[in-house]
């Protein structure tokens, strides 16, 4: 059986899988309950001064029958005293001493509070901090959160504030809602961060009631701006991921957030440079029971593959993700439909016929049988086709043997300068 344990930034784990700082860690009840059913770590909701927050709080976005395709919250950090969750983490750490337990916090960028607190919670035997520079509605508008994390210079303040006076490693946690993520993932490297956490949840309103015209949710008539996340926005968190996992300047290991649900999520981060993973929104909405689905998941996979460690697989993508500038012009790819296997719904042909290229024939073979053909000198191979196809194996996108060598348009450009300078 594949070693699926992790030691990141010195802090070891029986499984990549820790519950991100949010509802499900918010007492010592629920965080017991998840190391009970096999979670690796937890990440306590967020502790600083105890905030009063509003009801209602959630929504969410269904897409074709698919609940909680995405999901929206404006809750804020925890409304607890700090002396009951220190209570708590103090009791679930004594319970569970092989599980990891993460203080995320959040204070005013002065140094004093950030000493003061850090002080305080380490003291009840957390395993490290995770410093939440990414909520994006309601701390932020006192200055927190977001407002600290969009600008580089006070996350690496702060990130220095807390290293100061931590004795376990730190974690900055990053909000995505910024323009280039790495300048605030160099940003928490230059202030000593032991590690970064990405993604937080994304600035999103989830709706309007078509009825009430109420935005959602909504608190006795008004809303605000809240926090996305869920599978939505997957692809979002992958991209920063792999953005910070492939600047050297920030070379420190990354923990992946972001709308992972399934083990297969869970290697796509990990290929892309994440030492490990938090999850919150498949928790919310399956429960703690997922575990067994994920951690089962990713030990048949490494299996299969023939893997023996989990830790063989970080970052093993990164130097194939580049910029648009080094991609092969010349390499040519075209869509191949199997008649034998198309149900001939003709979606490929209405989408590429009305928004691609034109270039599927609605033909009749010698049996009389309708069929669909691609005109391959026709095809740029841009997926289309393939992606709105309803049936598995019924288009195939083929490489076709180069003809030419390879070349970027970075490549291009540089041939050109050579020539204008002879």
């Amino acid at each position: 059986m594949a070693d699926i344990s992790i030691n990141f930034a010195g802090i070891k784990s029986p499984n990549p899988y820790w519950l991100a700082s949010a509802p499900p860690t918010n007492t010592g009840y629920q965080v017991q309950r998840a190391f009970e059913a096999g979670w690796g770590g937890a990440v306590w909701k967020t502790l600083g001064e105890p905030v009063l927050n509003v009801t209602s709080r959630f929504g969410a976005s269904h897409f074709n029958g698919q609940r909680v395709a995405g999901f929206n919250n404006i809750e804020l950090i925890s409304d607890r005293p700090l002396d009951v969750n220190l209570k708590e983490i103090y009791e679930t750490k004594k319970l569970f001493p092989d599980r990891v337990i993460i203080a995320s916090l959040m204070v005013e960028p002065k140094r004093e509070k950030w000493h003061e607190i850090v002080k305080r919670v380490q003291d009840v035997g957390v395993d490290g901090f995770e410093l939440n520079l990414g909520c994006p509605h309601g701390m932020s508008e006192r200055g927190m959160g977001s407002a600290i994390g969009q600008h580089p210079d006070l996350v690496e303040m702060t990130t220095m504030y807390a290293k100061e006076a931590a004795e376990v490693p730190v974690i900055t946690k990053l909000t995505p809602n910024i323009t280039d993520i790495t300048a605030t993932a160099k940003a928490a490297a230059r202030g000593g961060a032991d590690a970064i956490s990405l993604i937080n949840t994304i600035n999103s309103l989830i709706g309007v009631d078509l009825d009430t015209w109420n935005t959602l949710p909504n608190v006795n008539g008004k809303g605000a701006h809240g926090g996305y996340c869920g599978p939505a926005v997957k692809p979002i968190a992958l991209n920063m991921v792999g953005e910070c996992a492939r600047n050297p300047e920030v070379n420190i290991p990354i923990s992946g957030i972001g709308g992972i649900s399934t083990w297969q999520d869970t290697v796509e981060f990990m290929l892309m440079g994440a030492g490990g993973v938090q999850i919150c929104t498949a928790a919310m909405h399956h429960g703690f029971r997922i575990i067994d689905d994920l951690t089962e998941g990713l030990e048949n996979y490494l299996d299969e593959k023939g893997i023996d460690s989990l830790s063989d697989i970080i970052g093993k993508s990164v130097d194939k993700y580049t910029d648009w500038s080094n991609l092969d012009l010349n390499h040519k790819v075209v869509a191949r439909i199997n008649n034998d296997v198309c149900i001939n719904c003709n979606k490929c042909h209405i989408a590429c016929e009305d928004t691609s290229h034109q270039c599927i024939d609605m033909l009749t073979d010698e049996n009389g049988n309708d069929i669909l053909r691609v005109r391959e000198d026709d095809c740029v191979g841009c997926n289309l086709c393939s992606i709105v196809c309803p049936v598995d194996g019924a288009i195939d996108m083929i490489d076709l043997i180069p003809t030419e060598a390879p070349m970027s348009w970075n490549d291009r450009q540089a041939a050109i300068q050579m020539l204008e300078r002879r």
